[in-house]
């Protein structure tokens, strides 16, 4: 008998990769308030009743929340909106959780440090900066201190899905090479680790068959920035001659991203590696990897 996985908030790009990594292993129910693939059936999280009337219809064995609002100038201007979303659904999952006595995952992110360390580990104190930071630490601390078994996983600059739900910096770099863009301004003063989404759900799924619960940081080997990233891309993609990168402080973009954003928000798989159960590969290759199974055509397209 296979086991059991509820997923809610399945439609975006990182529910494309546990969709695929735990599809053969497991059965899943995967909702969304976005239906936008064939595995996918409705659910707004956000409606307790129907969360968990449709979780307890299903019965899991585990019960996996990962959608949020990621976008930060949404958060920063649909305040309300946002802990409704990103906290106050996580409490919703932890209530059915709990009275079903299942393990809970929750995906939270680097950006719930301030960035003025260059380095942040799994015990390192988080100190948000914005809406988006501080509706997903508080759900981040609600599964800590109100659930015994549990996998909270933060992610760093996440990268995956590919064009169709990529709305991250990989994406927003492809569609300006697609346009024909041949210059390129990239900040210059934003670190961070890259990490991609299947390597990300591979590394849940070897905590979740150990049982090894608690609060991991999960994030791609190797640290680096927003231009050391949009450089190896277009050296992945054969480009460093027809395109020139202009390296520009965060001040260019100001009036577009206008919210806080750490400085650093590179993180340090401290845990993983002392459990030595780190599968999360090196930045680079994951990156190549990325670009080389969900970029094919796209630029000649």
């Amino acid at each position: 008998m296979k086991k059991k996985i509820y997923i809610a908030g399945c439609g975006g790009m990182l529910g494309e990769a546990f969709y695929a990594q735990f599809k053969d292993e497991y059965e899943l129910k995967c909702t969304d308030k976005d239906v936008n693939d064939s595995w996918l059936s409705f659910l707004d999280f956000r409606d307790l009743d129907a969360y968990k009337k449709d979780v307890k219809a299903f019965n899991p064995d585990y019960l996996f929340h990962l959608g949020a609002y990621t976008d930060l100038e949404f958060c920063e201007t649909n305040v309300e909106d946002t802990y409704l979303t990103n906290t106050l659904s996580v409490e919703n999952a932890v209530y059915i959780a709990n009275e079903l006595n299942i393990p809970i995952l929750y995906i939270s992110t680097a950006g719930i440090f301030d960035g003025k360390k260059d380095m942040y580990d799994d015990w390192d104190l988080p100190n948000p900066l914005g809406h988006y930071a501080r509706a997903k630490y508080a759900g981040e601390r609600y599964v800590v201190e109100n659930t015994l078994q549990y996998l909270v996983c933060r992610a760093g600059w996440m990268m995956g899905s590919g064009p169709k739900k990529d709305k991250k910096f990989v994406q927003k770099i492809m569609a300006q090479l697609k346009a024909g863009k041949q210059e390129l301004f990239i900040v210059n003063d934003k670190d961070g680790t890259p990490t991609y989404t299947h390597d990300f759900a591979k590394n849940v799924k070897l905590l979740l068959q150990k049982e090894y619960w608690g609060l991991y940081n999960m994030v791609c080997g190797g640290q680096t920035s927003r231009l050391e990233v949009a450089q190896e891309m277009i050296n992945i993609l054969g480009l460093d001659k027809k395109v020139k990168i202009h390296p520009v402080t965060s001040d260019h973009f100001k009036k577009e991203y206008f919210a806080d954003r750490p400085l650093c928000e590179r993180l340090i798989n401290r845990k993983l590696n002392n459990r030595n159960v780190n599968i999360m590969r090196d930045w680079r290759e994951a990156l190549k990897e990325y670009l080389d199974n969900y970029y094919q055509d796209y630029l000649n397209s």
